[in-house]
């Protein structure tokens, strides 16, 4: 009877079985599993790995799948269950094509089961061209939704994990692009930990998540993938990560290339690998074989790294029966079914957001629409549907189609481009604005006008993953690019009513069309089905609840430089401006009245919960989802603290005259504010919790005309200090 190794023997717990298959490499064989392309060990039974797989909003770069909104649109939803549903529909999917590319002996890139998403940094500045993948610019939305994300990603089988989830760029990347191969992020101790860790940390403690990737930058001075602080310090030490970090892609050799705090090579491999980074998307760690025979790192890291990365790959089955991994059976007829496809258009619904409607001029009525422009560079826009990190859509259907689509039989749909999206003319032989005269007649023949403007991930991404040739990615300013604006202005002038659709990832400085357009929406990049939840927002089949996840600024004059990082005048929680839409804010087909909200107590010993309740009426005639919203003010902190926070949110569907009571829970953790120091500190003293639609800034009252009750409580005692 022949005894199976160690590794092999399904009866042993992951970690022995992880050791012994370690114990069992060369070196060599042990530093080519440390990339990411890692070969076969035949003698071993280690089959071929490509760990670099994407699924920021479905399953990517791996052929056809679920095209779900791009993840600041999934985040303007507000709606928890629905990005962990997301998750376990790409999760799935995920694991039907692993298993079919199997079958077929494909291991290429792309199609295996180690998904780097989410990207939970925090959207600081909207310019920055990746602010698209995030889940916006609150900490808090970003934790809750990177949590729920996760899970559903990982599953909830005791002893396997679904897929691998990884939470990046740990930490501190949101910009600039251009330079990110050789930018020091200077970041001070309180902003660290009161805004670009928090999702973090609720990633590792919360979700435990698989993986982390690190950064680009350097994060005051240290490369984050190699960094003492952020690596040891951090992540493995006071947050007790377990799972494998990997790099950024082919960020390992910006040490010494673009950082220059390593001479070549060597030292750049050896500095990651000390400081705790698993694995090396790139190739820089093929020298590591060198590295770790003159002595530059030890072979007992080496095990510890790929003691790791064998782990995660126990813990997703690949070295078990495939009877035995519960979610092996998957079919590849679960890939982009029916039911995900329709998934996918309720969280496209979800995800829109009516930013103007004057006099009520949404919903339209199809009885009454005999004619109907759809104009614009994003009208009939695929690119403007999936932003960047995306599958094969199996059906796009664009804005256009899905008008066209929702229209009664024998309504006229003019269909006009308008201009380029950034470019002069259509096409390089033709003059400056040379589908204005087109796009001017279609409006004038029309009862309507929709016009589709904004951005693509042409003109905003990732360095290198977009062919925008103004700043790599990056927006230089917040206006909308070529002639999209002087569009607008002249079909606003034919005097046909103007519905104004913005897709992009990211916030614009749309001022003109905020004060001329009758009404207003920001569809992002809605995914593969966005077009017919726009067509369906139009025609009042659905009230839309979105609401912002980031705030939308007058100009990128109101901002401080891209470059810093500090927090100060930045986002909703410490701007001191007059936003145009701020964070949080959404329009309904509806109106929605809140009670003065209570407290369990009005005295409460520091380090203990209070638990808030109010009641929240449908007081319209249309039934419609209502994202309440509950921030916390602290008024007699010691140091700066956000002007408001985010301590709750959940969203809720009510039909007319319906009044649910809605209860949440403030931890005592989240009345503790973050000292210069990054201490964490619960400080006696009163503080104000809001509940409404909106946060309690005057500019969201005067867009909703709704204050934002609120009530008051005390917290006594000394001075508590907290884990961060």
């Amino acid at each position: 009877m022949t005894t199976l190794p160690d590794y092999q023997n399904e009866q042993l717990s992951f970690e022995e079985r992880a050791r012994d298959l370690v114990s069992r490499m060369t070196l060599e064989e042990k530093i080519s599993q440390m990339q990411f392309e890692a070969p076969a060990i035949r003698r071993l039974g280690i089959p071929s790995y490509t760990w670099w797989c994407e699924a920021l909003h479905g399953v990517a770069r791996a052929g056809v799948s679920t095209m779900f909104p791009q993840a600041i649109g999934m985040a303007a939803a507000f709606d928890e269950p629905l990005v962990f549903q997301t998750a376990v529909i790409i999760s799935t999917e995920g694991r039907a094509k692993y298993h079919e590319f199997q079958r077929k002996g494909d291991h290429g890139i792309y199609k295996g089961l180690t998904f780097w998403s989410p990207t939970i940094n925090i959207d600081r500045d909207p310019r920055w061209g990746r602010g698209q993948e995030t889940y916006g610019e609150d900490p808090y939305l970003t934790a809750r939704l990177g949590v729920a994300f996760i899970r559903g990603i990982q599953g909830d089988d005791p002893k396997y994990l679904k897929a691998a989830a990884c939470a990046k760029h740990f930490a501190g990347h949101s910009g600039p692009e251009s330079k990110r191969h050789r930018f020091n992020a200077e970041i001070s101790p309180k902003d660290l930990w009161e805004t670009y860790l928090p999702a973090f940390e609720a990633a590792v403690r919360e979700a435990n998540v698989a993986g982390v990737m690190g950064a680009y930058n350097r994060l005051n001075g240290e490369p984050c993938c190699g960094s003492r602080t952020l690596l040891v310090n951090i992540l493995r030490g006071e947050l007790n990560f377990s799972g494998y970090v990997t790099s950024d892609c082919w960020a390992i050799k910006d040490f010494n290339e673009g950082h220059k705090v390593t001479a070549n090579i060597e030292e750049s491999s050896a500095l990651a690998v000390k400081n705790g980074c698993d694995l090396n998307c790139g190739c820089a760690f093929a020298s590591l074989v060198k590295g770790c025979r003159s002595g530059r790192v030890t072979e007992e890291r080496i095990d510890r790294a790929v003691y790791r990365l064998m782990l995660v790959r126990m813990r997703l089955g690949m070295f078990d029966k495939p009877e035995h991994v519960p979610y092996a059976s998957i079919p590849y007829e679960k890939n982009d079914c029916d039911e995900h496809r329709r998934f996918a258009l309720e969280v496209s619904k979800k995800s829109l957001v009516l930013l103007r409607n004057r006099s009520g001029f949404l919903p339209l009525d199809r009885n009454k629409i005999r004619s109907i422009a759809v104009i614009g560079p994003n009208a009939d826009s695929r690119a403007a549907l999936r932003g960047n990190y995306f599958g094969t859509a199996s059906e796009s259907v664009t804005v256009l189609d899905g008008i066209r689509e929702a229209v009664n039989p024998g309504t006229r749909v003019y269909y006009a481009e308008g201009c380029h999206l950034y470019k002069n003319s259509m096409s390089g032989l033709s003059e400056k604005n040379d589908r204005l005269a087109e796009a001017v007649s279609a409006a004038e023949r029309s009862d309507v006008a929709v016009v589709c403007l904004g951005l693509d991930a042409s003109l905003e991404g990732e360095e290198g993953d977009t062919s925008n040739e103004f700043a790599s990615g990056d927006k230089i300013n917040l206006e909308l690019p070529g002639n999209q604006e002087t569009l607008l202005e002249e079909v606003q002038k034919t005097g046909t009513p103007v519905v104004v659709l913005f897709l992009s990832g990211s916030a614009l400085a749309v001022t003109w069309a905020d004060e001329h357009a009758d009404a207003v929406v920001q569809a992002w990049y809605p995914g593969a089905q966005g077009g017919r939840a726009v067509a369906s927002l139009l025609f009042g089949d659905f009230s839309p609840a979105g609401r912002l996840p980031v705030t939308f600024y007058r100009s990128d004059k109101d901002l401080p430089d891209f470059e810093d990082y500090s927090m100060e005048n930045r986002t909703y929680r410490f701007f001191r401006g007059v936003p145009l839409y701020p964070f949080g804010y959404g329009l309904s087909y509806t109106e929605f009245e809140y009670s003065q909200p209570s407290v369990d107590r009005a005295s409460v010993p520091a380090g203990t919960d209070v638990q808030v309740c109010a009641d929240v009426k449908n007081a319209g005639s249309v039934e419609s989802d209502e994202v309440v919203q509950v921030y916390l003010r602290d008024l007699e902190a010691s140091v700066r603290v956000p002007q408001c926070q985010l301590a709750g949110f959940r969203r809720i569907r009510l039909k007319p005259g319906e009044t649910a009571e809605v209860v949440f829970t403030i931890s005592a953790r989240q009345m503790a504010l973050i000292d210069d120091h990054g201490g964490c500190i619960l400080e006696p003293g009163a503080f104000r919790v809001f509940v409404g639609g909106s946060q309690p800034d005057k500019r969201s009252e005067e867009l909703t005309g709704n204050p934002v009750p609120f009530v008051d409580f005390t917290v006594t005692g000394s001075p508590l200090k907290m884990r961060r």
